[in-house]
């Protein structure tokens, strides 16, 4: 039996200790281990990498603190508008969605589309259209409304700026916020190695507050913000989507690992410092088909956990 390995993000950024409450501490740790326990679940009891990544980002997209499913932000009309992706290491199959509305869970619409079409990628309203085909839970806007990402939103249209989840100029909460303010790219995401070798990797996100032109960011785009192959690796993404876009950064590290001929950890660290060259900011999270793990980045910090056959279930927040 092969070693399995299953490793999840929600996000990275400024995450400053100094601003963050032991309790609300408390509550992302606690989000992250509930998804590690689910997606670890699976694999225990023999089912695939595929499945676990599934259900590990479906924890997260209903985990209201994180920028994505349930916890999206506002676009600059007030909407919440969701991408995500999902791809199989075993036989390189991907799903995306991008500008989908009322979705529950975006990821599980993901899969779809890699399962029932002939396509990778479906956007707006022809996305939606095949959720309900494929009567996937539909929620109503209420479902996705919190407060403080309603309030970033209000913060944003003032100062007439675009933010990635959110930025703050000063250290201080926003009035009527429970949160820090701080800079933090929202994104979730799962890669996993099950017990036969095989990858998945799976991101959801629900972008930039703000936003507005029909932006699109890394997440639903196979090789920038999400990549899975078993020869070298599994990745998923999450920093200012630009960057990981133009440095193609989720296949940046199976190509590095597949040409340069070097372990998944070196491969991480390379791709990293490219990132940083090119002016991007945020991490990634990655796993072999030998269940080894990388979790770099070049931000302050990165909401992210792991666990494998031979190491019990970590979750971390900062740098140290």
């Amino acid at each position: 039996m092969n070693k399995m390995a299953l490793a999840i993000h929600g996000g990275a950024g400024t995450i400053l200790k100094s601003l963050m409450t032991e309790e609300l501490e408390l509550e992302y740790r606690n989000g992250l281990r509930n998804a590690l326990e689910i997606g670890w679940g699976i694999l225990q009891k023999g089912g695939n990498a595929l499945e676990a990544v599934e259900a590990a980002v479906c924890e997260l997209e209903n985990f209201p603190l994180f920028n994505a499913g349930r916890g999206s932000v506002f676009t600059h009309d007030g909407k919440n508008e969701m991408d995500a992706a999902i791809m199989d290491g075993k036989t390189l199959d991907a799903g995306a969605v991008a500008f989908v509305k009322n979705i529950k869970n975006p990821i599980m619409l993901a899969r779809l589309v890699m399962e029932k079409t002939a396509h990778i990628l479906l956007a707006g309203d022809g996305a939606n259209r095949f959720a309900r085909e494929m009567e996937l839970e539909i929620a109503d806007d209420a479902y996705f409304y919190t407060e403080h990402r309603y309030q970033q939103l209000l913060k944003a249209r003032d100062e007439g700026v675009v933010q990635l989840d959110h930025t703050v100029e000063e250290p201080e909460l926003v009035e009527g916020a429970t949160f820090p303010d701080e800079k933090k790219f929202g994104t979730v995401g799962a890669v996993a190695c099950d017990s036969n070798g095989n990858l998945a990797a799976a991101t959801s996100t629900g972008g930039m507050t703000n936003k507005k032109y029909g932006r699109i960011g890394d997440t639903p785009i196979i090789g920038a913000g999400t990549y899975a192959e078993n020869q070298t690796c599994a990745v998923s993404c999450t920093g200012h989507g630009e960057f990981f876009m133009a440095g193609v950064t989720a296949y940046d590290v199976a190509a590095r690992m597949k040409y340069k001929n070097i372990d998944i950890v070196k491969a991480a660290e390379e791709t990293v410092e490219h990132l940083t060259k090119i002016g991007g900011e945020g991490g990634f999270i990655a796993v072999d088909s030998f269940g080894n793990v990388a979790m770099p980045f070049n931000s302050e910090g990165m909401y992210r956990g792991f666990v494998t056959s031979s190491d019990e279930l970590t979750v971390k927040i900062y740098r140290n």
